[in-house]
């Protein structure tokens, strides 16, 4: 069927989408046309057969569309420039033609008809020469992949020239970071029809492995404080060579002198290479650079974001001194919103000697996400989400988040909204409300609605050290419609049966909670995402108030380290401790309580390990501690893209039962926490998922209480802490 589209110069122009008998797969054909005209008025431009793009696209991309007159040579042009297009994206096999049908007014209709074929993918990425390197690692740098069983979703393994040379340089970078400064890359491709795929060989020659030698910092600037600027250096003698971190010490030691109120300072590195040794001794020379000034600022390319946005990411404005190293670190800091696929800084002459224009040019990017989830997990059982996020609302930079969520025990109703910039400064504040209804199950004695909020303000306190501010109310009611004898019947199963009801709280019982805390975060590892070493660490205290009077601590803490360097195998150590103290010195009530889970100790069913009634109620506890160790791997045999990795673990948790509700009761079930400590090893199948990362752990437990309820495998999202 074909539909009439836009008015376009007169001219209307219309576009249709008509299904076409595939063509078997060869060399492109270009189009035979079957009017005679050579230049006449268009009346419509019409597609047939097309899958990949878009109607609207195509039509963007033909010159008789935006001009509205026939010739032979536009024509002509047009069908390569689509054949092109389609090459792009690995369709080797596509063939475009193009017939004219002339109308009753002496205008032409011209009508491309598209066969695609099958899209050719990436069979395998070989390396040659990589002896200090795992080909599993490079490939994780490249933006090209083998074609893998999520391809048809992620379309990343489609072979294009000028992605594999920015796939050299970003393996050549891998190898500068990482000790070789001389590393080089080269690659060839070749297609295999018979398989519609190509293979890819890369060559490197690592060239020699060099450490950072001795460090020093000389500056020609009186009162510089050249002992502060030490701290911003992260080349320290006998690591390995890297420009990423020449780079980064020379942008934060210039923005440090900028703080001290050297605004012109400029910093570079002088290198003195030591081949006998095998190492680059460092001085970082601070001078004052000229004195030029930032005459203007232009910002081009952003269609949704305001120049606001971007202009504070710089963290100068027009009139301020111009420094190279502030420039690069606003580049970055741009980068780093994710409002853009590119970024580009350039600067031009000013109207005069002592005045640069800065131009700033950006591509925008998708900020915006909807979707609907399901999975699976082994606490709540089937569930799902829907979910609207933008995260450059309005082109303002904000966040904004609302979800609802379903599972087999409840629903939840979540709203965010963050502002990264409150009243212009460097401090977040956001707003979080919701709604979760929790049922009644073999586990939960009792359902409960809760109903609540928080306000929170983020403040950074230094580059890796942040905290959180916050305060919200909550009210809590309780859904239980079942009842419990247990002064007359200390015997109670511990599923309840119809006509008993929980012996700690009543149906339609309420509890009001106002709470104030902080939460200091410790940020030191390489990548937030996939780290290989660093501490990345939390610390919260929260005051709960109203119905309640107790303050709840807690810490917890990785560090991660590779056991073998650039192989992807990577140790780690968790540790993590809580404690909830009654100010009043009452007990702490079972609503309030921690409920240890998996994220402790793997291996136990949640809500299934610590203190309990002899109804089985679970009370949870007040204290805990735990230590985990573990040591991730890349999968011999599995593509790098496949993005699945294993593991292996041993955990180890400390439960108090103290100052909880019913301990010193008859009620209280001795066996459910008469061997405080758990142990368990197991091993797990890590997926790094488009969905968000997944785990599976395979647990055997070697230590429990009596009354502990065990799992063997457990499927959850993957945390850092």
């Amino acid at each position: 069927m074909i539909h009439p589209s836009k008015l376009m110069r007169g001219a209307v122009s219309a576009i249709a989408i008509m299904g076409a008998a595939p063509m078997a797969a060869g060399l492109p054909v270009l189009g035979v046309v079957t009017a005679q005209a050579q230049e006449q008025l268009v009346a419509s431009v019409l597609f047939e057969g097309n899958r990949r793009f878009p109607d609207a696209q195509l039509l963007g991309m033909v010159d008789i569309s935006t001009s509205g007159i026939f010739s032979q040579q536009r024509l002509a042009a047009d069908i390569e420039s689509i054949r092109r297009a389609y090459d792009r994206e690995g369709f080797l096999s596509v063939s475009v033609t193009a017939r004219t049908e002339q109308t009753a007014d002496g205008r032409v209709r011209v009508i491309f008809t598209v066969n695609e074929g099958e899209r050719a993918g990436i069979a395998a990425i070989n390396f040659t020469g990589n002896n200090a390197i795992g080909a599993n690692n490079l490939k994780g740098t490249m933006l090209t992949k083998e074609s893998g069983i999520l391809s048809w979703l992620l379309r990343d393994d489609t072979y294009d020239e000028q992605k594999m040379a920015v796939d050299r340089e970003r393996i050549r970078l891998y190898y500068a970071n990482r000790g070789y400064p001389d590393a080089q890359v080269n690659s060839v491709a070749e297609y295999d029809a018979s398989r519609n795929a190509y293979f890819i060989n890369v060559t490197v020659n690592e060239g020699q492995r060099y450490n950072f030698g001795n460090v020093g910092i000389e500056t020609s600037i009186d009162g510089l404080n050249t002992d502060v600027l030490r701290g911003t250096v992260r080349t320290g003698k006998g690591a390995n060579y890297s420009v990423a971190d020449l780079q980064k010490s020379i942008e934060d030691m210039a923005y440090e002198a900028t703080a001290q109120g050297y605004s012109f300072a400029d910093v570079r590195a002088r290198l003195d290479r030591d081949v006998a040794t095998g190492t680059f001794n460092v001085t970082y020379l601070v001078d004052e650079g000229a004195r030029i000034y930032v005459e203007r600022i232009n910002i081009t390319g952003n269609v949704k974001t305001r120049d606001f946005v971007i202009r504070r990411e710089l963290e100068f404005a027009e009139g301020d001194p111009f420094n190279r190293s502030m420039v690069v670190r606003g580049r970055n800091n741009i980068n780093a919103l994710g409002y853009f696929s590119k970024v580009d800084v350039s600067t031009a002459p000013g109207s005069a000697p002592d005045k640069i224009v800065l131009n700033v040019n950006v591509e925008e990017t998708s900020t915006g996400e909807y979707g609907a989830t399901a999975g699976y997990s082994t606490a709540d059982g089937i569930l799902g989400e829907l979910s609207l996020t933008e995260r450059n609302f309005l082109g303002r930079g904000q966040y904004l988040r609302a979800a609802i969520g379903a599972s087999q025990s409840g629903r939840t109703f979540d709203f965010s909204f963050t502002e990264p910039r409150f009243m212009g400064t460097k401090i977040s504040a956001g707003i979080d409300v919701y709604h979760r209804i929790y049922d009644e199950t073999s586990t939960n004695f009792y359902g409960y609605d809760a109903t609540g909020g928080q306000l929170r303000f983020g403040v950074p306190l230094t580059s890796a050290l942040s905290s959180t501010l916050f305060a919200g109310y909550e009210r809590k009611t309780i859904r239980d419609n079942k009842t419990y004898d247990h002064d007359n019947d200390p015997t109670t199963p511990e599923i309840p049966l119809p006509g008993q009801t929980s012996s700690l709280v009543s149906h339609g019982e309420e509890f009001n909670k106002a709470f104030v805390g902080y939460t200091l975060t410790w940020n030191g590892v390489d990548d937030i995402k996939k780290p290989t070493e660093g501490i990345y660490a939390t610390f919260s205290q929260q005051y709960n108030g109203w119905d309640h009077n107790l303050l709840r601590t807690e810490a917890r803490a990785r560090y991660f380290m590779p056991l073998i360097q650039d192989s992807g195998i990577v140790a780690s150590v968790r540790g993590q401790a809580g404690v909830i103290n009654s100010l009043d010195g009452g007990a702490v009530h079972a609503i309030e309580a921690f409920s240890p889970g998996s994220q402790l100790i793997r291996g136990f069913e949640g809500r299934g390990l610590g203190p309990r009634l002899t109804s089985g109620e679970y009370l949870g506890t007040t204290m805990y501690a735990g230590i985990s160790g573990e040591i991730e791997f890349p999968i011999p045999g599995l593509p790098e893209n496949y993005g699945l990795s294993g593991a292996v673990w041993a955990d180890a948790a400390w439960i108090g039962s103290d100052n909880l509700p019913g301990m010193g009761s008859g009620s209280f079930d001795a066996g459910s926490n008469d061997e405080p400590w758990r142990t368990s090893i197991g091993a797990s199948l890590i997926w790094a998922s488009p969905f968000g990362p997944l785990r599976g752990d395979f647990a055997h437990v070697l230590n429990k209480s009596t009354e502990d309820r065990t799992q063997v495998f457990q499927f959850t999202i993957s945390t850092l802490l």
